[in-house]
């Protein structure tokens, strides 16, 4: 089977949920057989050097890269105001991507062509075009639901206008598209039945994020005293800067107070200034870190405080299956079905953050039942492979549906 997948950035380093998300797939299905090709922008926000990628990023048979400068302009976001384009996604139109694609396409054939989020859906109908392959959409988030919680959660307000008029856009964009595709994946069913509501009607599937979790055998917790806690996520995504401020602002201040000797470690990349300059007691800013998985596992209490978002986070995986003892709110866990007290501990409230770090605190030895918990639920439920190959299998069925049984797709378009 040969698979194109399509992507707004370059999947690595692997340090946000998208980029894992993306390259533990492709590296699965590559194992399982399918062939592999990768067209991608290289954008300014989230550069990646090809040069240094590693030696065992070797799962695509070829890798096409085209530049795209999609740093925020205020002349226009201006200009957008007077637009209907969702400038969420026309800051991802790029022509040289266009052209770059047009060129694969006439030279190569796919059977199916993975779109990798909303973003890539402005290139539907040039596909058409040029290809007969299964477009199939991987929809890692409900993209306008984050941007309505984020406008929803905002009290400054001519920024939650702003924020609603782009949500609002964003939203009549990726409904127009809900039917051009010809498959939809989802990344959790909570998102399946949000499309379906909103008139998807097409083939539909959940398939969530898996890990290697092979990758994740790391040391077990320390819960010796003080007790340490770690915060880690690209500080340049508005859901977890939020989260943070949140976090920072009612509920540090209180542990600090009641526990001094407990530490809690901060990291992300592209991290603001104004968290750089915190100079709070028992509060360490890392910035951007080498690995992640390294510094997760230096830690044994995972906070993870989300009110704003959709999807999964992967990071929530990633703890998980290195043992962490994971401490979220009900909308950080959407996707995973991980249980209060038992894989993860759940707080919704600045007092329910606090009682959670109480029981870390008081009871460490409880806390090592949760991390077995949380390492056998991973395995189970996100394994990477497993999740893998019953994609592969999906596809081939929809292949032979649409190739055997004569199913009529949407016709290829001529210039």
């Amino acid at each position: 089977m040969r698979i194109l997948q399509l992507c707004k950035k370059f999947p690595y380093p692997l340090k946000d949920g998208e980029s894992i998300a993306v390259t533990y797939l492709s590296k699965a299905l590559h194992d399982l057989g399918c062939e592999m090709t990768l067209l991608c922008m290289n954008t300014t926000k989230h550069y990646t050097e090809l040069k240094t990628l590693p030696k065992d990023f070797n799962h695509y048979n070829e890798i096409l890269v085209t530049k795209l400068d999609n740093a925020i302009k205020l002349v226009d976001a201006f200009k957008n105001l007077f637009s209907k384009e969702s400038y969420h996604v026309s800051r991802f139109v790029s022509k040289e991507f266009e052209e770059e694609l047009i060129r694969l396409l006439e030279c190569k054939t796919f059977d199916v062509i993975q779109l990798e989020t909303l973003y890539l859906a402005p290139y539907i109908e040039i596909i058409r075009q040029h290809s007969d392959a299964l477009i199939s959409m991987r929809a890692h988030n409900v993209e306008h639901e984050i941007w309505e919680r984020i406008t929803q959660n905002t009290k400054h307000l001519p920024k939650k206008w702003y924020l609603g008029h782009l949500a609002k856009k964003l939203k009549n964009f990726e409904i127009g598209k809900l039917n051009d595709y010809d498959y939809l994946i989802t990344v959790t069913d909570k998102d399946l039945k949000k499309f379906k509501k909103l008139g998807y009607r097409k083939g539909a599937a959940s398939s969530p994020i898996g890990i290697n979790v092979s990758d994740y055998n790391r040391n077990k917790l320390d819960l010796k005293h003080p007790l340490s806690m770690c915060f880690i996520g690209s500080l340049d995504w508005m859901p977890n800067l939020e989260g943070l401020d949140w976090f920072l602002e009612h509920v540090w201040p209180r542990v600090n107070a009641t526990y001094p000797k407990v530490k809690m470690h901060v990291a992300g990349r592209n991290t603001p200034a104004k968290i750089k300059q915190l100079e709070a007691g028992g509060l360490q800013i890392h910035g951007e870190v080498a690995s992640a998985i390294g510094f997760i596992s230096d830690h044994p209490i995972m906070l993870v405080p989300l009110f704003s978002g959709s999807g999964m986070r992967v990071k929530i995986l990633e703890g998980l299956a290195l043992g962490r003892v994971i401490i979220t709110t009900s909308m950080g866990l959407e996707g995973i079905n991980a249980r209060h007290m038992q894989e993860v501990m759940i707080a919704d409230t600045p007092e329910e953050f606090m009682q959670c770090i109480e029981f870390c605190h008081n009871y460490p030895s409880k806390l090592e039942s949760i991390s077995e918990n949380a390492k056998s639920f991973v395995k189970q439920h996100y394994d990477n492979q497993n999740n893998a190959s019953e994609l592969k299998d999906l596809y081939q069925k929809l292949l032979i549906k649409y190739r055997n049984k004569n199913i009529e797709k949407p016709s290829v378009k001529t210039n």
